[in-house]
């Protein structure tokens, strides 16, 4: 696994660094630098007192952990940020809980998982390539579908002998 320096810059010098917890954790623990409430079915942003520099070629997605959302019922509602941003991060938390959910000061909210880029050069075409899933939507590649399709391409390749 690659490591780039990840430059970060604290707003307030009582504020925690991102870190990984584990060594085989993929996401930086982000941490609330202020105290609030979040009402049933209400949505905050809490600031994290840190600004991030993401390396060039990369993104930052901030994603949920996952004992506020099995603890709390918060979910991250936001967060895709470019190497071009020096704003503080700041996370958006979503109560989808009926209780209201109080955010303490120091409190691991997020994570961040930085990720490499690829930049697509977009062409338009007339049509495109063919594939097994096709045109088929959400929810489509469930396990008695694909069961389905494998007996099919079974009977064809027979079929094709």
């Amino acid at each position: 696994m690659k490591k780039e320096v990840l430059n970060v810059k604290k707003l307030d010098k009582n504020v925690e660094l991102p870190e990984y917890v584990l060594d085989t954790d993929v996401g930086l623990d982000l941490r609330a630098n202020e105290e609030l409430t979040i009402e049933p079915n209400g949505q905050e942003t809490v600031k994290t007192g840190l600004i991030i520099e993401i390396p060039k070629g990369c993104v930052g997605l901030i994603r949920d952990r996952v004992g506020v959302i099995t603890q709390m019922g918060v979910h991250t509602s936001a967060g895709t940020f470019d190497p071009a941003y020096r704003g503080e991060v700041s996370v958006v938390l979503t109560n989808f809980g009926e209780e209201e959910v109080y955010i303490e000061k120091g409190m691991r909210i997020a994570q961040l998982i930085i990720l490499p880029v690829i930049k697509a050069k977009v062409k338009e075409v007339k049509a495109l390539k063919d594939t097994l899933r096709g045109k088929r939507s959400f929810g489509s590649t469930g396990l008695k579908d694909v069961i389905k399709e494998l007996d099919e391409l079974e009977e064809m390749a027979k079929k094709a002998k």
